[in-house]
């Protein structure tokens, strides 16, 4: 994280318990070295559908791997939490309620009969199952090679999987539907998921970004696994 000298001081002075973080009159650069308002795309302003583009903002397990782009967790959450305006990082949920296990017994008496039946084979055609839900969310597309780009593009960032993104989402104001995806050979060579979220939903007919742009290394990104998800309501 590319904390200013500024910030750190005063995280290492919180830290001592002498006195609680203060950023009042720090504007949000100055306090997180990026730019994460919503004017901003909170810290994407270009889309990952156009050349130049970079992540926001990554939201995982593993932020040792992405030292250029603030890690949504730890102390920057709670410098965030000063700027309304910037991304935030979403809540932990809370655990599940807690259960008591009753182990029954149940005695049961079996009476056998002998039956003669004719058995009588029939061809079958087993459905593929449609992805259910997650999180309130609803699939509108799954498993394509084509990720989605409209207008309504708020941001996008970097998670290790697919309930992280559907949780950014319910962090952005407005935010309604995200689209996950792998960007291979893109974004570094990264091999996490790319998380776009919008303010419509969107379904794989406005799929359209099919990769196809030049990287340093000479080779070219194209899209896998790229999966859409709508939900009923947008984010207050």
């Amino acid at each position: 994280m590319r904390f200013q000298v500024a910030v750190l001081a005063a995280v290492a002075v919180a830290s001592t318990g002498a006195t609680p973080l203060n950023f009042v009159g720090w504007t949000l650069q100055q306090a997180t070295g990026f730019d994460l308002s919503n004017t901003n795309h909170y810290g994407s302003p270009i889309p990952p559908w156009k050349s130049g583009h970079q992540p926001g903002w990554y939201y995982g397990s593993s932020p040792e791997k992405f030292p250029g782009i603030p890690c949504l967790s730890g102390i920057i959450c709670e410098i965030l939490e000063f700027f309304p305006y910037a991304i935030q990082c979403p809540k932990p949920k809370p655990p599940p309620p807690h259960t008591t296990s009753v182990k029954t017994i149940t005695k049961t008496a079996t009476k056998t009969t002998t039956v003669t039946t004719t058995a009588t084979t029939t061809d079958t055609v087993t459905a593929t199952p449609t992805p259910s839900a997650i999180d309130g969310y609803t699939p509108t597309f799954t498993n394509i090679s084509a990720a989605v780009q409209a207008d309504d593009f708020q941001t996008f960032g970097l998670v290790d999987t697919i309930p992280e993104c559907l949780a950014m989402c319910d962090t952005v104001s407005g935010c309604i539907f995200v689209n996950t995806y792998n960007d291979v050979n893109g974004k570094g060579g990264s091999t996490q998921l790319t998380c776009s979220l919008f303010t419509l939903c969107h379904d794989a007919s406005d799929a359209d970004n099919f990769g196809g742009q030049s990287q340093p290394n000479g080779s070219l990104d194209f899209i896998a696994n790229s999966d859409g998800w709508c939900k009923s309501t947008p984010t207050a």
